[in-house]
């Protein structure tokens, strides 16, 4: 069963590594792109405070977005905004979330997300914490994916092996980095696809961060992965 509180815990804590990082950024640095195509550094970092605010909405029943065009438009109103006013929407964001979180409910319940998406409320903590990592890896300002926290980087592969678990458009694959494996794809009886390579790696791919160099496979070519 997922511990809520402890992921709790660890959404702080990887939000006070942000903090420190992105306290360090300047105005230039603000404005200039981050590894998401598209986006500023200012726009990963408005992403984070209203997806703070986002999953306050969840846990007090009301809808994560007004629509999608209303999030896109508060990413785009929020990313030019300078350094301390980015630092300050983060830190209080954040801590609304935790506000909301501590306040004693039914962490059993189901509760929806974007696009009809629904969950346990219990899961919202790691996809907070999803969110925060993952982010401060696409800023671009030193943070990799071989920085993340060992139990995350397994957690969050084993999120993505069972998103991609029985997809049609994703062949039946055997995911290991000589350790432990992970089956994901289309159902068959044995997959026909291994790929094998360090955790980072396998996170990177899976998660649309890494095109897969850093991977060794057999039995076939790389499978090509739907959007997240």
């Amino acid at each position: 069963m997922t511990d809520h509180a402890r992921d709790l815990v660890s959404v702080r804590e990887a939000t006070e590594r942000l903090l420190t990082a992105v306290g360090k950024l300047d105005n230039a640095s603000v404005s200039q792109p981050s590894r998401l195509p598209g986006w500023s550094r200012g726009h990963v970092l408005a992403h984070l405070a209203r997806n703070a605010d986002a999953l306050v909405n969840v846990l007090e029943g009301r809808p994560m977005y007004v629509s999608g065009q209303a999030r896109d438009a508060d990413i785009e109103r929020d990313a030019p905004r300078p350094p301390d006013v980015q630092f300050g929407d983060l830190r209080e964001s954040a801590d609304r979330f935790q506000e909301a979180a501590a306040v004693p409910a039914d962490w059993s319940r189901t509760v929806e997300l974007r696009n009809g998406v629904t969950d346990s409320a219990s899961r919202l903590p790691f996809r907070r914490w999803v969110e925060v990592e993952l982010h401060h890896v696409d800023l671009g300002i030193g943070y990799e994916l071989e920085d993340l926290p060992a139990e995350f980087v397994e957690r969050e592969i084993d999120f993505l092996a069972d998103r991609f678990a029985g997809h049609p458009e994703v062949p039946s694959t055997r995911l290991t980095d000589g350790t432990r494996a992970w089956s994901t794809g289309s159902a068959a009886p044995e997959p026909g696809t291994t790929v094998t390579g360090s955790r980072a790696d396998l996170l990177g791919w899976l998660a649309g961060r890494r095109d897969g160099v850093g991977l060794t496979v057999s039995g076939g070519p790389l499978p090509t992965l739907p959007p997240l």
